[in-house]
C-alpha cells in the first residue's frame, strides 16, 4: 500500500472490529453513505472494513450542498447531503445496515425519521482523524454502565446540573427522548455514533429553564476552542434568552448566533460523558480541520448543554453548540450521576456492583 494511499490496515482493523460489534457479517448488505466533503479516508476504510468481514458494501455518494450563508456552518449537528430527495432515502433505507460518513451525520437530519422507520441500523462515524479511532476502543464494562445508567434516565422525572461556576439548570424529563450511546447499534431503527459514551435527553417542548455558567476550561465544539473567561446562559422554556460575559469569547458567540433563526438558541440536548478513554486535552493536538470534537463530546464526567436541532420538540437549525462542560454536578431526581466532574452512583459502579 502507498505511502499516500487514503487507508492503513490499522484502521480497517478497527473499523471492522465495531462493524462486527454492531452485527455487520459475512453476505450482508450495507450502505457507506458519504458526501463530497466527506473525509476521504473515513469512506474508504469503511468500505474496506466492511468488505473484510465478508460483507457486501456499495456506496452512495451525495454532494455537499452549497452554503449560502450569511456565515460559514461548523458541526451543524446534521448533514444537509440529503436534502429531502426521496429517492435517496429510498435508496439508503433499502439495505438493513447504513454507515454514515457524511461530514456531520444524520443524527438530527430530517431524513433519518424514515430511515430508522424501514427498520434502518445507522452506525453514524463521526468526523475524526482516524487516529481517534485507533485509541478509542470499544469497552463492555463501559458499555454496560451507559445502558445502566440511560435505563434510570428513562426511569427518572427531572435531570438536574449544578456548579460552582453557577450553573443551576433544571431538565423536565417527561416527555423527553433519551439515549444511551456505546458506539455499536441495538438493532433495527437504531442509530448510534461512534466514538460512543454518552448519555443525552432531548427534552420535549419548554422543559428546559435556569442557568449556564461556561468556565474556563470548558469546550465549545463549534469554534473548536476552550473557555477562557466566564459566559453565563439564561434559559427560559428551552430558549437562551441572554448571553452574558466579559471578553471576545461572549461577543463571539453572541455575534454568531444572531445570524440564524430563533430556534438557534433552543435546547438540543443534555447529558453526560461517560468514556474513560476520551480526552478533554486532545483539542490542542490536533488541527481544527482534523477533528469533529466527538472525543471531547464523551470525555468522563463532562456535562453537556447544546443549542439548536431537537427533532422530539420538533425543532431544526443548522446552528448547533455542543459544549462539554467540567466540574459539574448530575442529578437524576434524587440520585447523583456526576460529582463535581467525576462520575458517582450508577454512572460509575453499574447496577449490578
Amino acid at each position: 500500500m502507498s505511502r499516500h494511499a487514503p487507508s492503513e490496515w490499522r484502521w480497517i482493523s478497527r473499523f471492522a472490529d465495531q462493524f462486527k460489534l454492531s452485527g455487520l457479517g459475512p453476505g450482508d448488505e450495507c450502505v457507506v453513505l458519504s458526501e463530497s466533503s466527506s473525509r476521504p479516508e473515513l469512506v474508504a476504510t469503511a468500505v474496506l472494513a466492511a468488505e473484510s468481514l465478508g460483507a457486501k458494501p456499495f456506496e452512495i455518494v451525495m454532494r455537499s450542498p452549497a452554503n449560502e450563508g450569511p456565515v460559514a456552518l461548523r458541526s451543524t449537528g446534521t448533514s444537509l447531503a440529503l436534502g429531502n430527495m426521496s429517492a435517496a432515502v429510498t435508496a439508503i433505507s433499502s439495505v438493513p445496515f447504513i454507515i454514515d460518513v457524511t461530514q456531520e451525520g444524520l443524527l438530527h437530519s430530517r431524513e433519518l425519521r424514515p430511515i430508522l422507520a424501514a427498520g434502518c441500523r445507522v452506525l453514524m462515524i463521526s468526523n475524526e482523524s482516524p487516529e481517534v479511532y485507533e485509541r478509542l476502543r470499544h469497552n463492555p464494562e463501559v458499555a454496560q454502565r451507559i445502558t445502566e445508567s440511560h435505563d434510570l434516565m428513562t426511569r427518572s422525572k427531572i435531570m438536574r446540573a449544578t456548579s460552582d461556576a453557577g450553573t443551576n439548570l433544571t431538565v423536565d424529563l417527561a416527555d423527553a427522548f433519551t439515549a444511551g450511546s456505546t458506539g455499536v447499534v441495538s438493532g433495527p431503527g437504531s442509530i448510534a455514533h461512534w466514538p460512543g459514551g454518552l448519555v443525552l435527553a432531548f427534552p420535549g417542548r419548554n422543559r428546559v429553564n435556569g442557568t449556564v455558567v461556561l468556565a474556563p476550561g470548558d469546550v465549545n465544539l463549534t469554534f473548536k476552542h476552550y473557555v477562557q473567561s466566564p459566559i453565563t446562559l439564561t434559559i427560559e422554556d428551552d430558549y437562551v434568552v441572554d448571553i452574558a460575559g466579559s471578553g471576545y469569547q461572549t461577543d463571539m458567540l453572541k455575534s454568531y448566533m444572531s445570524a440564524f433563526e430563533k430556534d438557534a438558541y433552543a435546547t438540543s440536548h443534555i447529558g453526560w460523558g461517560m468514556n474513560p478513554a476520551a480526552r478533554w486535552d486532545y483539542l490542542e493536538l490536533y488541527d481544527r480541520a482534523q477533528h469533529n470534537g466527538t472525543e471531547a463530546r464523551a470525555f468522563e464526567g463532562n456535562f453537556m448543554y447544546s443549542t439548536g436541532a431537537n427533532e422530539n420538540a420538533e425543532r431544526f437549525s443548522v446552528c448547533h453548540f455542543d459544549i462539554p462542560m467540567r466540574n459539574c454536578n448530575v442529578y437524576l431526581d434524587d440520585h447523583q450521576v456526576v460529582t463535581e466532574g467525576a462520575l458517582s452512583g450508577i454512572a460509575k459502579k453499574g447496577a449490578s456492583e
